[in-house]
């Protein structure tokens, strides 16, 4: 996981996948291919450093959920001896070709992670805990973009203390019932 969230997909040798993994076998005699290791990676992820999400989807109100979102974005993003960023962000941004079903994947399992979020919104619409004016998808592609942009920003260096405060920032206007 650690080498595909530092080098993209592409990025990542056969050699340092081999490595990271302590693996003498071959790779592709372990897991198939590199696809297929980068899916098994994405999917470890997702029950690992990226399951704040379901839990903040648990939250009692919809500001709850989407504070707990952009938190977890930030402690996740910006661990302490692991490559700042994420994974699902910037695994496969820029590939070749070859690379389109590994883009393909991250797009839809950034599109999951939206339509969960939207739906914790409808939730919150038709419960009265967000007013019935608000578009859910509208809020859920809000937050769903500053949790990318964290990511970005992480993976450029900026630190976890102003990340926290650009998250606290975001959620200032928070539509309230």
């Amino acid at each position: 996981m650690l080498v595909f969230r530092e080098h993209g997909y592409e990025g990542a040798s056969r050699a340092g996948l081999t490595k990271a993994m302590g693996i003498s076998t071959s790779m592709y005699a372990a897991f198939g291919n590199k696809e297929e290791l980068f899916r098994k990676v994405l999917k470890r992820c997702t029950e690992g450093p990226s399951a704040y999400l379901a839990r903040a989807l648990e939250e009692p109100t919809a500001l709850g959920a989407a504070t707990a979102i952009l938190a977890g974005v930030v402690r996740t993003t910006t661990r302490p001896a692991h490559p700042h960023g994420c994974l699902g962000v910037q695994g496969a941004l820029s590939t070749s070709d070859s690379g389109q079903d590994v883009r393909d994947l991250l797009v839809a399992w950034r599109a999951d992670g939206f339509s969960c979020i939207r739906e914790r919104f409808q939730r919150a619409v038709g419960d009265g805990d967000l007013p019935a004016q608000t578009d859910p998808g509208l809020l859920a592609r809000y937050v769903t973009t500053i949790a990318y942009g964290i990511a970005v920003q992480a993976a450029s260096g900026v630190g976890r203390d102003e990340l926290q405060e650009l998250a606290d920032a975001a959620l200032r206007n928070w539509p309230l019932s």
